[in-house]
């Protein structure tokens, strides 16, 4: 049997973060999994968004990758597709994002509103229309 490719991106968060309830009130995220460091800090967890798998990793020294408000700037914008654009973006506002685009319609068939969450992933939450 093939494997279906998918993507699963894993975001990097600062080191210390205990709580990523932001996921999960705003995107409806499920947590999956959690692997806690010693002192209860967050090593790495698996969340779940309608079937879609990402993760939060905190940033270490061995890795590559660092978190985007280390330097605020992104070189990957999330793009997540929703009924309802504007009450995303709300509750993401309401939740502790930064808006850096506001909900608009585009000729192009989308519905955007663009938010950085409160660990400096940028996001583009839409919808066709």
């Amino acid at each position: 049997m093939q494997t279906k490719p998918t993507f699963a991106p894993e975001l990097i968060i600062p080191n210390g973060v205990t709580d990523v309830s932001f996921y999960t009130s705003v995107f409806g995220a499920t947590e999956l999994r959690r692997f806690s460091n010693d002192d209860g800090s967050i090593h790495v967890v698996e969340l779940s968004i309608n079937g879609t798998l990402f993760h939060l990793h905190e940033e270490t020294s061995n890795f590559s990758a660092v978190r985007p408000d280390k330097y605020d700037s992104t070189t990957v914008i999330i793009g997540l597709f929703v009924d309802d654009v504007h009450a995303v973006v709300d509750r993401a506002i309401n939740a502790g994002a930064e808006m850096l685009s506001p909900v608009q319609d585009y000729d192009y068939g989308y519905r955007q509103g663009r938010i950085k969450d409160p660990f400096g992933h940028h996001w583009m939450i839409e919808k066709a229309i």
